[in-house]
């Protein structure tokens, strides 16, 4: 199962690609809608081989994710492999400058069954995936406005 869009945003590549490697930020956001998060880890700079331990509720169950950082090429791109109890998936970032100040950024998750259980839970989403769709399109144009705002705050100081 795959869900993708894509967004523009008023900002040079550069600082695109720094707000979304800002891990600091991404896990403080996490730990507040109550996930825990742990970087697992022992390097010093971002980059491939990052990794993050993440508990957290969803519709009633207790979930844990683990991520992998399996790409990361600044300021161009940055891959997430994702294992879940029963499910691997990548998430990947994009980007590429529309111009100076302006950057598409294209953003990508998929989701692959590894066990039963796995398989019949991404058929039952399939059956909502027109919904799923719009949800995740919209939290993502949210995201990325959020993203301009953020970046239009920091270069006014």
């Amino acid at each position: 199962m795959k869900f993708s869009t894509n967004e523009d945003i008023e900002a040079p590549i550069s600082s695109v690609f720094d707000m979304l490697s800002s891990f600091e930020y991404y896990e403080r956001a996490a730990m507040r809608r109550g996930a825990e998060v742990q970087r697992t880890d022992v390097l010093k700079a971002p980059g491939v081989g990052m990794t993050w331990a993440t508990r957290f509720n969803m519709r009633g169950r207790a979930r844990e994710v683990d991520l992998t950082m399996a790409s990361y090429e600044p300021p161009n791109e940055m891959v997430l492999d994702v294992l879940s109890q029963g499910v691997k998936g990548e998430t990947r970032f994009e980007l590429m400058a529309l111009s100076r100040s302006r950057t598409r950024i294209m953003i990508s998750v998929e989701l692959r069954p590894q066990t039963l259980p796995a398989r019949l839970m991404l058929q039952s989403l399939k059956l909502t995936k027109s919904v799923l769709t719009k949800q995740y399109k919209a939290r993502i144009g949210e995201y990325v406005k959020e993203m301009e705002e953020r970046y239009q705050a920091s270069a006014q100081t």
